[in-house]
């Protein structure tokens, strides 16, 4: 059901506050298990500013085990290979291809058509709550514990009394200031600009380009419909000052990197405001959880653009914690309930941190400027496309690793391919 919030109190077993991927799929699941569930969003629709659209080999199959992938396929696009050129040279070239995987590509898919499927999906069952233009405000407790939050909506505000509240309210989550959760963000020295343009003709449409030019590097990545999506560094707060070069800095940065899409980019992108800047930081957050509350996404774990590890791991947030909070709230009172949210950072924390390990060695490298260690940087690069072994380990590590412990009995996630009931 999709409503606002009224002025008289709600209860619900759980309020989920934010409606990206890892709240709706999250509110999925644990409606498919029989919980109460309320979602409360601020936007009116899911047509909202920059958002990642890279899901990995991981999460595809994650979507297809859990009926949601054959539902948004249409506004799918695969990614068949990725390919790094650094001074205008090839050094890197891989092929999803070649890695024997229930699903070996990742897709390239909009957060629209993904939050509507889910949300769609959700709204059939009962016991699932969309409140959209409704914002939390304040956190409501009994003693150290959380009790709900209180929103406000179109026709003022209310409370929602929750056995247990989560924060999926993205990288800058106000719940997480509200419930004093301590936090370190870590910013790195850039931020990104990023756009879409038309697809080059010349360009395979299934190839996931990495350009750089000494310190400077661009993404493109192919998505649908027939377009690019294109992001590059500049240095950290650094917008003001391209801006005031005028547009023409951004067509310079572009013809440096690719050329190939100057034409496209000069016909689709003719002011700033045909842009989106993402501020660049990555967050650590000690501890995920205090009694009646829990963090996931983004809220527990900011990672970087790099590698497109955001969307995956809010999936795979959702899909742990589900199980674990429907187990709690039928057989427990709410210490079961508080250590179910801490088995839950316990068995994600670790695949976290190796992702932003690996995203913070990217950024490293591709900040290199001076002569010698951008030399070393293409040597890494063209060592690991020759030999077949080491690339394949590095690949499967970045975008395999559930697959893979799946498939030799070492799941931690609860992947059952869902049928009629919940994915068990």
């Amino acid at each position: 059901m999709t409503d606002t919030a009224g002025s008289r109190p709600v209860s619900t077993q759980v309020c989920i506050v934010g409606a990206g991927p890892a709240g709706l799929t999250l509110a999925l699941e644990l409606a498919r298990r029989s919980v109460s569930v309320t979602v409360v969003e601020q936007s009116v629709h899911f047509n909202r500013s920059f958002r990642g659209e890279s899901i990995s080999p991981d999460s595809v199959w994650l979507l297809e085990r859990l009926g949601i992938l054959d539902k948004v396929r249409d506004s799918t696009l695969e990614t068949h290979r990725m390919e790094i050129l650094d001074g205008g040279r090839p050094v890197l070239k891989a092929e999803f291809a070649a890695f024997d995987q229930p699903c070996p590509f990742p897709m390239e898919l909009p957060q629209p058509p993904l939050l509507t499927a889910l949300a769609d999906e959700a709204a059939a069952l009962p016991g699932f709550t969309l409140l959209r233009r409704t914002t939390a405000v304040e956190l409501l407790r009994d003693g150290g514990t959380v009790t709900g939050v209180r929103v406000r909506g179109p026709e003022g505000e209310s409370d929602i009394h929750a056995a247990l509240t989560v924060a999926a309210d993205g990288r800058f989550s106000k719940v997480r200031e509200m419930a004093g959760l301590p936090y370190e963000k870590i910013p790195l020295e850039r931020d990104f600009v990023w756009f879409k343009v038309p697809q080059p003709k010349a360009w395979d449409p299934h190839t996931y380009r990495v350009r750089i030019q000494g310190d400077r590097h661009g993404l493109f990545i192919p998505t649908v419909p027939d377009l690019v999506r294109v992001g590059f560094n500049i240095p950290k707060g650094g917008l003001r000052e391209m801006r005031k070069q005028g547009i023409e800095s951004l067509y310079a940065r572009v013809d440096e990197l690719a050329p190939a899409v100057s034409a496209g980019v000069r016909e689709s992108v003719t002011s700033w405001s045909d842009t989106s800047m993402l501020d660049i930081f990555t967050t650590v957050v000690p501890r995920w959880s205090q009694p009646g509350l829990v963090l996931v996404g983004d809220a527990a774990h900011t990672l970087t653009p790099v590698l497109g590890q955001g969307v995956n791991h809010a999936i795979a947030d959702a899909v742990v914690l589900a199980p674990l909070v429907a187990k709690a709230l039928a057989g427990g009172g709410p210490g079961a309930l508080h250590a179910a949210c801490r088995r839950f950072q316990h068995v994600r924390e670790g695949h976290v941190a190796r992702s932003r390990g690996l995203q913070m060695r990217q950024e490293r490298a591709f900040a290199l400027s001076d002569p010698v260690p951008v030399a070393l940087r293409r040597l890494a690069y063209r060592l690991v496309s020759s030999n077949d072994f080491l690339k394949r380990r590095i690949v499967a590590g970045i975008y395999y690793p559930l697959q893979d412990a799946h498939r030799s009995g070492r799941a931690v996630l609860p992947v059952a391919p869902h049928r009629t009931g919940s994915v068990s």
